[in-house]
């Protein structure tokens, strides 16, 4: 398949050291006592203990590894080499695998699985290529079981309008059952700069 590079891979491309960086500053963060694991609770509150997770657009694994540790079967899956190892060194349990999204096909590498929830937090729909966003989605929805469901977070102004992401999710097989200001559940409004939403099989 020929897929169009994402921006993230482009951005990794120009800058080599970018994921390095960006590894290395969320274990700064943790170590300082932040709290990077507000998207993995939302979602642990929302499962049953056990539940099979993608952490889709995993990154350095924060997500992945938390949810993991609460006691769910987790797959973390990411564009960046950089990050997946990161990902294995600072997080043991979850698998960890590196591939592009547009291309996702977990019974192809051995996870015939599907999976209880989908979360794809650190505005990973904003890092990929446009053309590619409706085909992630379609993917997501692909791997969920029958009431299955993905939580997705991105910011505004970020190339992805909100409008237009609702419309590639009504193309996808998905349907937005909610949608959040923030990974704490703030209302959304029209003047929201952050959209979470939790979606279903339609």
């Amino acid at each position: 398949m020929n897929t169009p590079p994402s921006q993230w891979a482009q951005i990794v491309a120009a800058d080599p050291q970018h994921s390095h960086r960006y590894a290395e500053r969320f274990r700064q963060l943790e170590a300082s006592g932040a709290d990077i694991f507000g998207e993995a609770r939302m979602l642990d509150a929302m499962l049953e203990r056990g539940s099979h997770i993608l952490d889709a657009g995993c990154g350095a694994g924060r997500t992945a590894g938390y949810l993991a540790r609460q006691g769910h079967e987790v797959v973390g899956f990411d564009l960046d080499p950089v990050l997946i190892d990161a990902a294995r060194e600072d997080f043991p349990d979850p698998t960890w695998l590196v591939g592009d999204l547009a291309e996702l096909d977990l019974p192809s590498r051995g996870i015939d699985r599907k999976f209880d929830a989908i979360i794809s937090a650190g505005n990973v729909m904003t890092f990929l290529h446009p053309d590619t966003r409706l085909s992630v989605l379609r993917n997501f929805a692909a791997h969920l079981v029958h009431d299955g469901r993905a939580v997705i977070g991105f910011g505004a102004d970020r190339g992805y309008s909100f409008d237009a992401y609702a419309a590639d999710v009504a193309r996808s097989g998905l349907h937005i059952d909610a949608r959040f200001a923030t990974w704490d559940l703030r209302p959304f409004t029209s003047a929201s700069d952050f959209l979470v939403s939790i979606l279903s099989l339609s």
